[in-house]
């Protein structure tokens, strides 16, 4: 999605572009670009490896891990808007940013961040359906029903998100061009506009509010009627299976919103009053969670690590069949 068009309303020719400004005055500023890098580059072999395993094994091929692809995809999708554009940025100090691929970047960065929040309730449904209707599990939750919900997931958040972008993308920037932000964010950038901002910031809030708590009311209902069903099971071994497949989620959910609740209360009780620490911290907070994601579900889930070891053990065993040949 490019926003280059040149939305004139007689006050700005949208010709220039945008400055970056984060970290200026930060210390050691190499060593959170090479602890980013390291970020990223798990985040890629982790959820590739995820979603390979899921495509090579037919077993593993259902609703369930439709959902857990559809995170990876965004996981994936969600580090690579934010931290390969940083590295020109902050590491050789090109940190201008045109116009059309600012206004780009600012709906990537919040349409995958949206979709973090979407894709884990859309894993809350799944276990909902598993735990408390699991013998109409495969009627109810079908690949095709899957699908259908992710598509009209990816297409909600993208009506979301083209209006607060568009708006932003409209209003005349006449006076300073320098974003302190680390990349272009929504906030930092539409309040350098030479015009009144109230109608963008009450557009921001309820957008915000909206895919923060709409996903999260969600996940909460959905664990009350699973814990509701699950103290309804006679037997302790089957009530304590049914909380185990529901933990690998919370700590998902948890690694998720934990940054988001830090960074407003960091923000808004001024405890960091480093603006460059500040954001640091908060850069870093968002990027962990899609590197974590499929190593903790990985962990956590006994058929995908089994496929997993078996997938990444095929090389050695394959090496210690043609040794004991040779041997032999």
């Amino acid at each position: 999605m490019n926003f280059s068009v040149a939305f004139s309303n007689g006050t700005n020719s949208f010709s220039g572009g945008f400055y970056l400004t984060a970290f200026r005055n930060l210390e050691n500023k190499n060593y959170l670009i090479l602890a980013l890098a390291i970020i990223y580059i798990i985040t890629l072999l982790s959820n590739l490896v995820l979603l390979s395993v899921v495509l090579m094994n037919s077993s593993l091929q259902n609703p369930k891990y439709l959902a857990v692809c559809n995170l990876a995809i965004v996981d994936i999708s969600m580090n690579s808007v934010i931290i390969p554009q940083m590295v020109p940025v902050f590491a050789f100090n090109q940190n201008y940013v045109s116009f059309g691929a600012c206004f780009s970047q600012m709906f990537f960065i919040h349409f995958f961040g949206d979709m973090e929040s979407f894709s884990l309730a859309l894993l809350a449904y799944d276990r909902l359906i598993a735990i408390c209707w699991p013998l109409r599990y495969s009627t109810i939750n079908t690949n095709l029903r899957m699908l259908l919900i992710i598509v009209g997931i990816w297409s909600l958040v993208v009506l979301l998100e083209i209006f607060p972008v568009f708006f932003a993308a409209r209003l005349p920037y006449c006076g300073s061009r320098e974003v302190q932000s680390c990349c272009c964010e929504h906030g930092p950038v539409y309040r350098l506009a030479c015009t009144d901002t109230s109608y963008n910031r009450q557009l921001a809030t309820a957008k915000t509010l909206t895919v923060l708590l709409g996903p999260l009311t969600f996940i909460i209902f959905t664990y009350v009627i699973v814990v509701v069903a699950v103290t309804r099971i006679a037997f302790t071994s089957q009530r304590l299976k049914a909380f185990h497949t529901c933990l690998t989620h919370l700590l998902l959910v948890l690694l998720y919103y934990m940054p988001v609740i830090l960074a407003y209360i960091l923000g808004n009780l001024r405890l960091v009053q480093n603006v460059d620490l500040f954001t640091a911290i908060l850069t870093v907070s968002v990027t962990l969670p899609p590197m974590l994601n499929p190593i903790i579900y990985s962990l956590k889930t006994d058929e995908l690590r089994d496929k997993i070891v078996k997938l990444l053990g095929k090389p050695k065993v394959a090496q210690q069949i043609i040794k004991n040949r040779a041997n032999g």
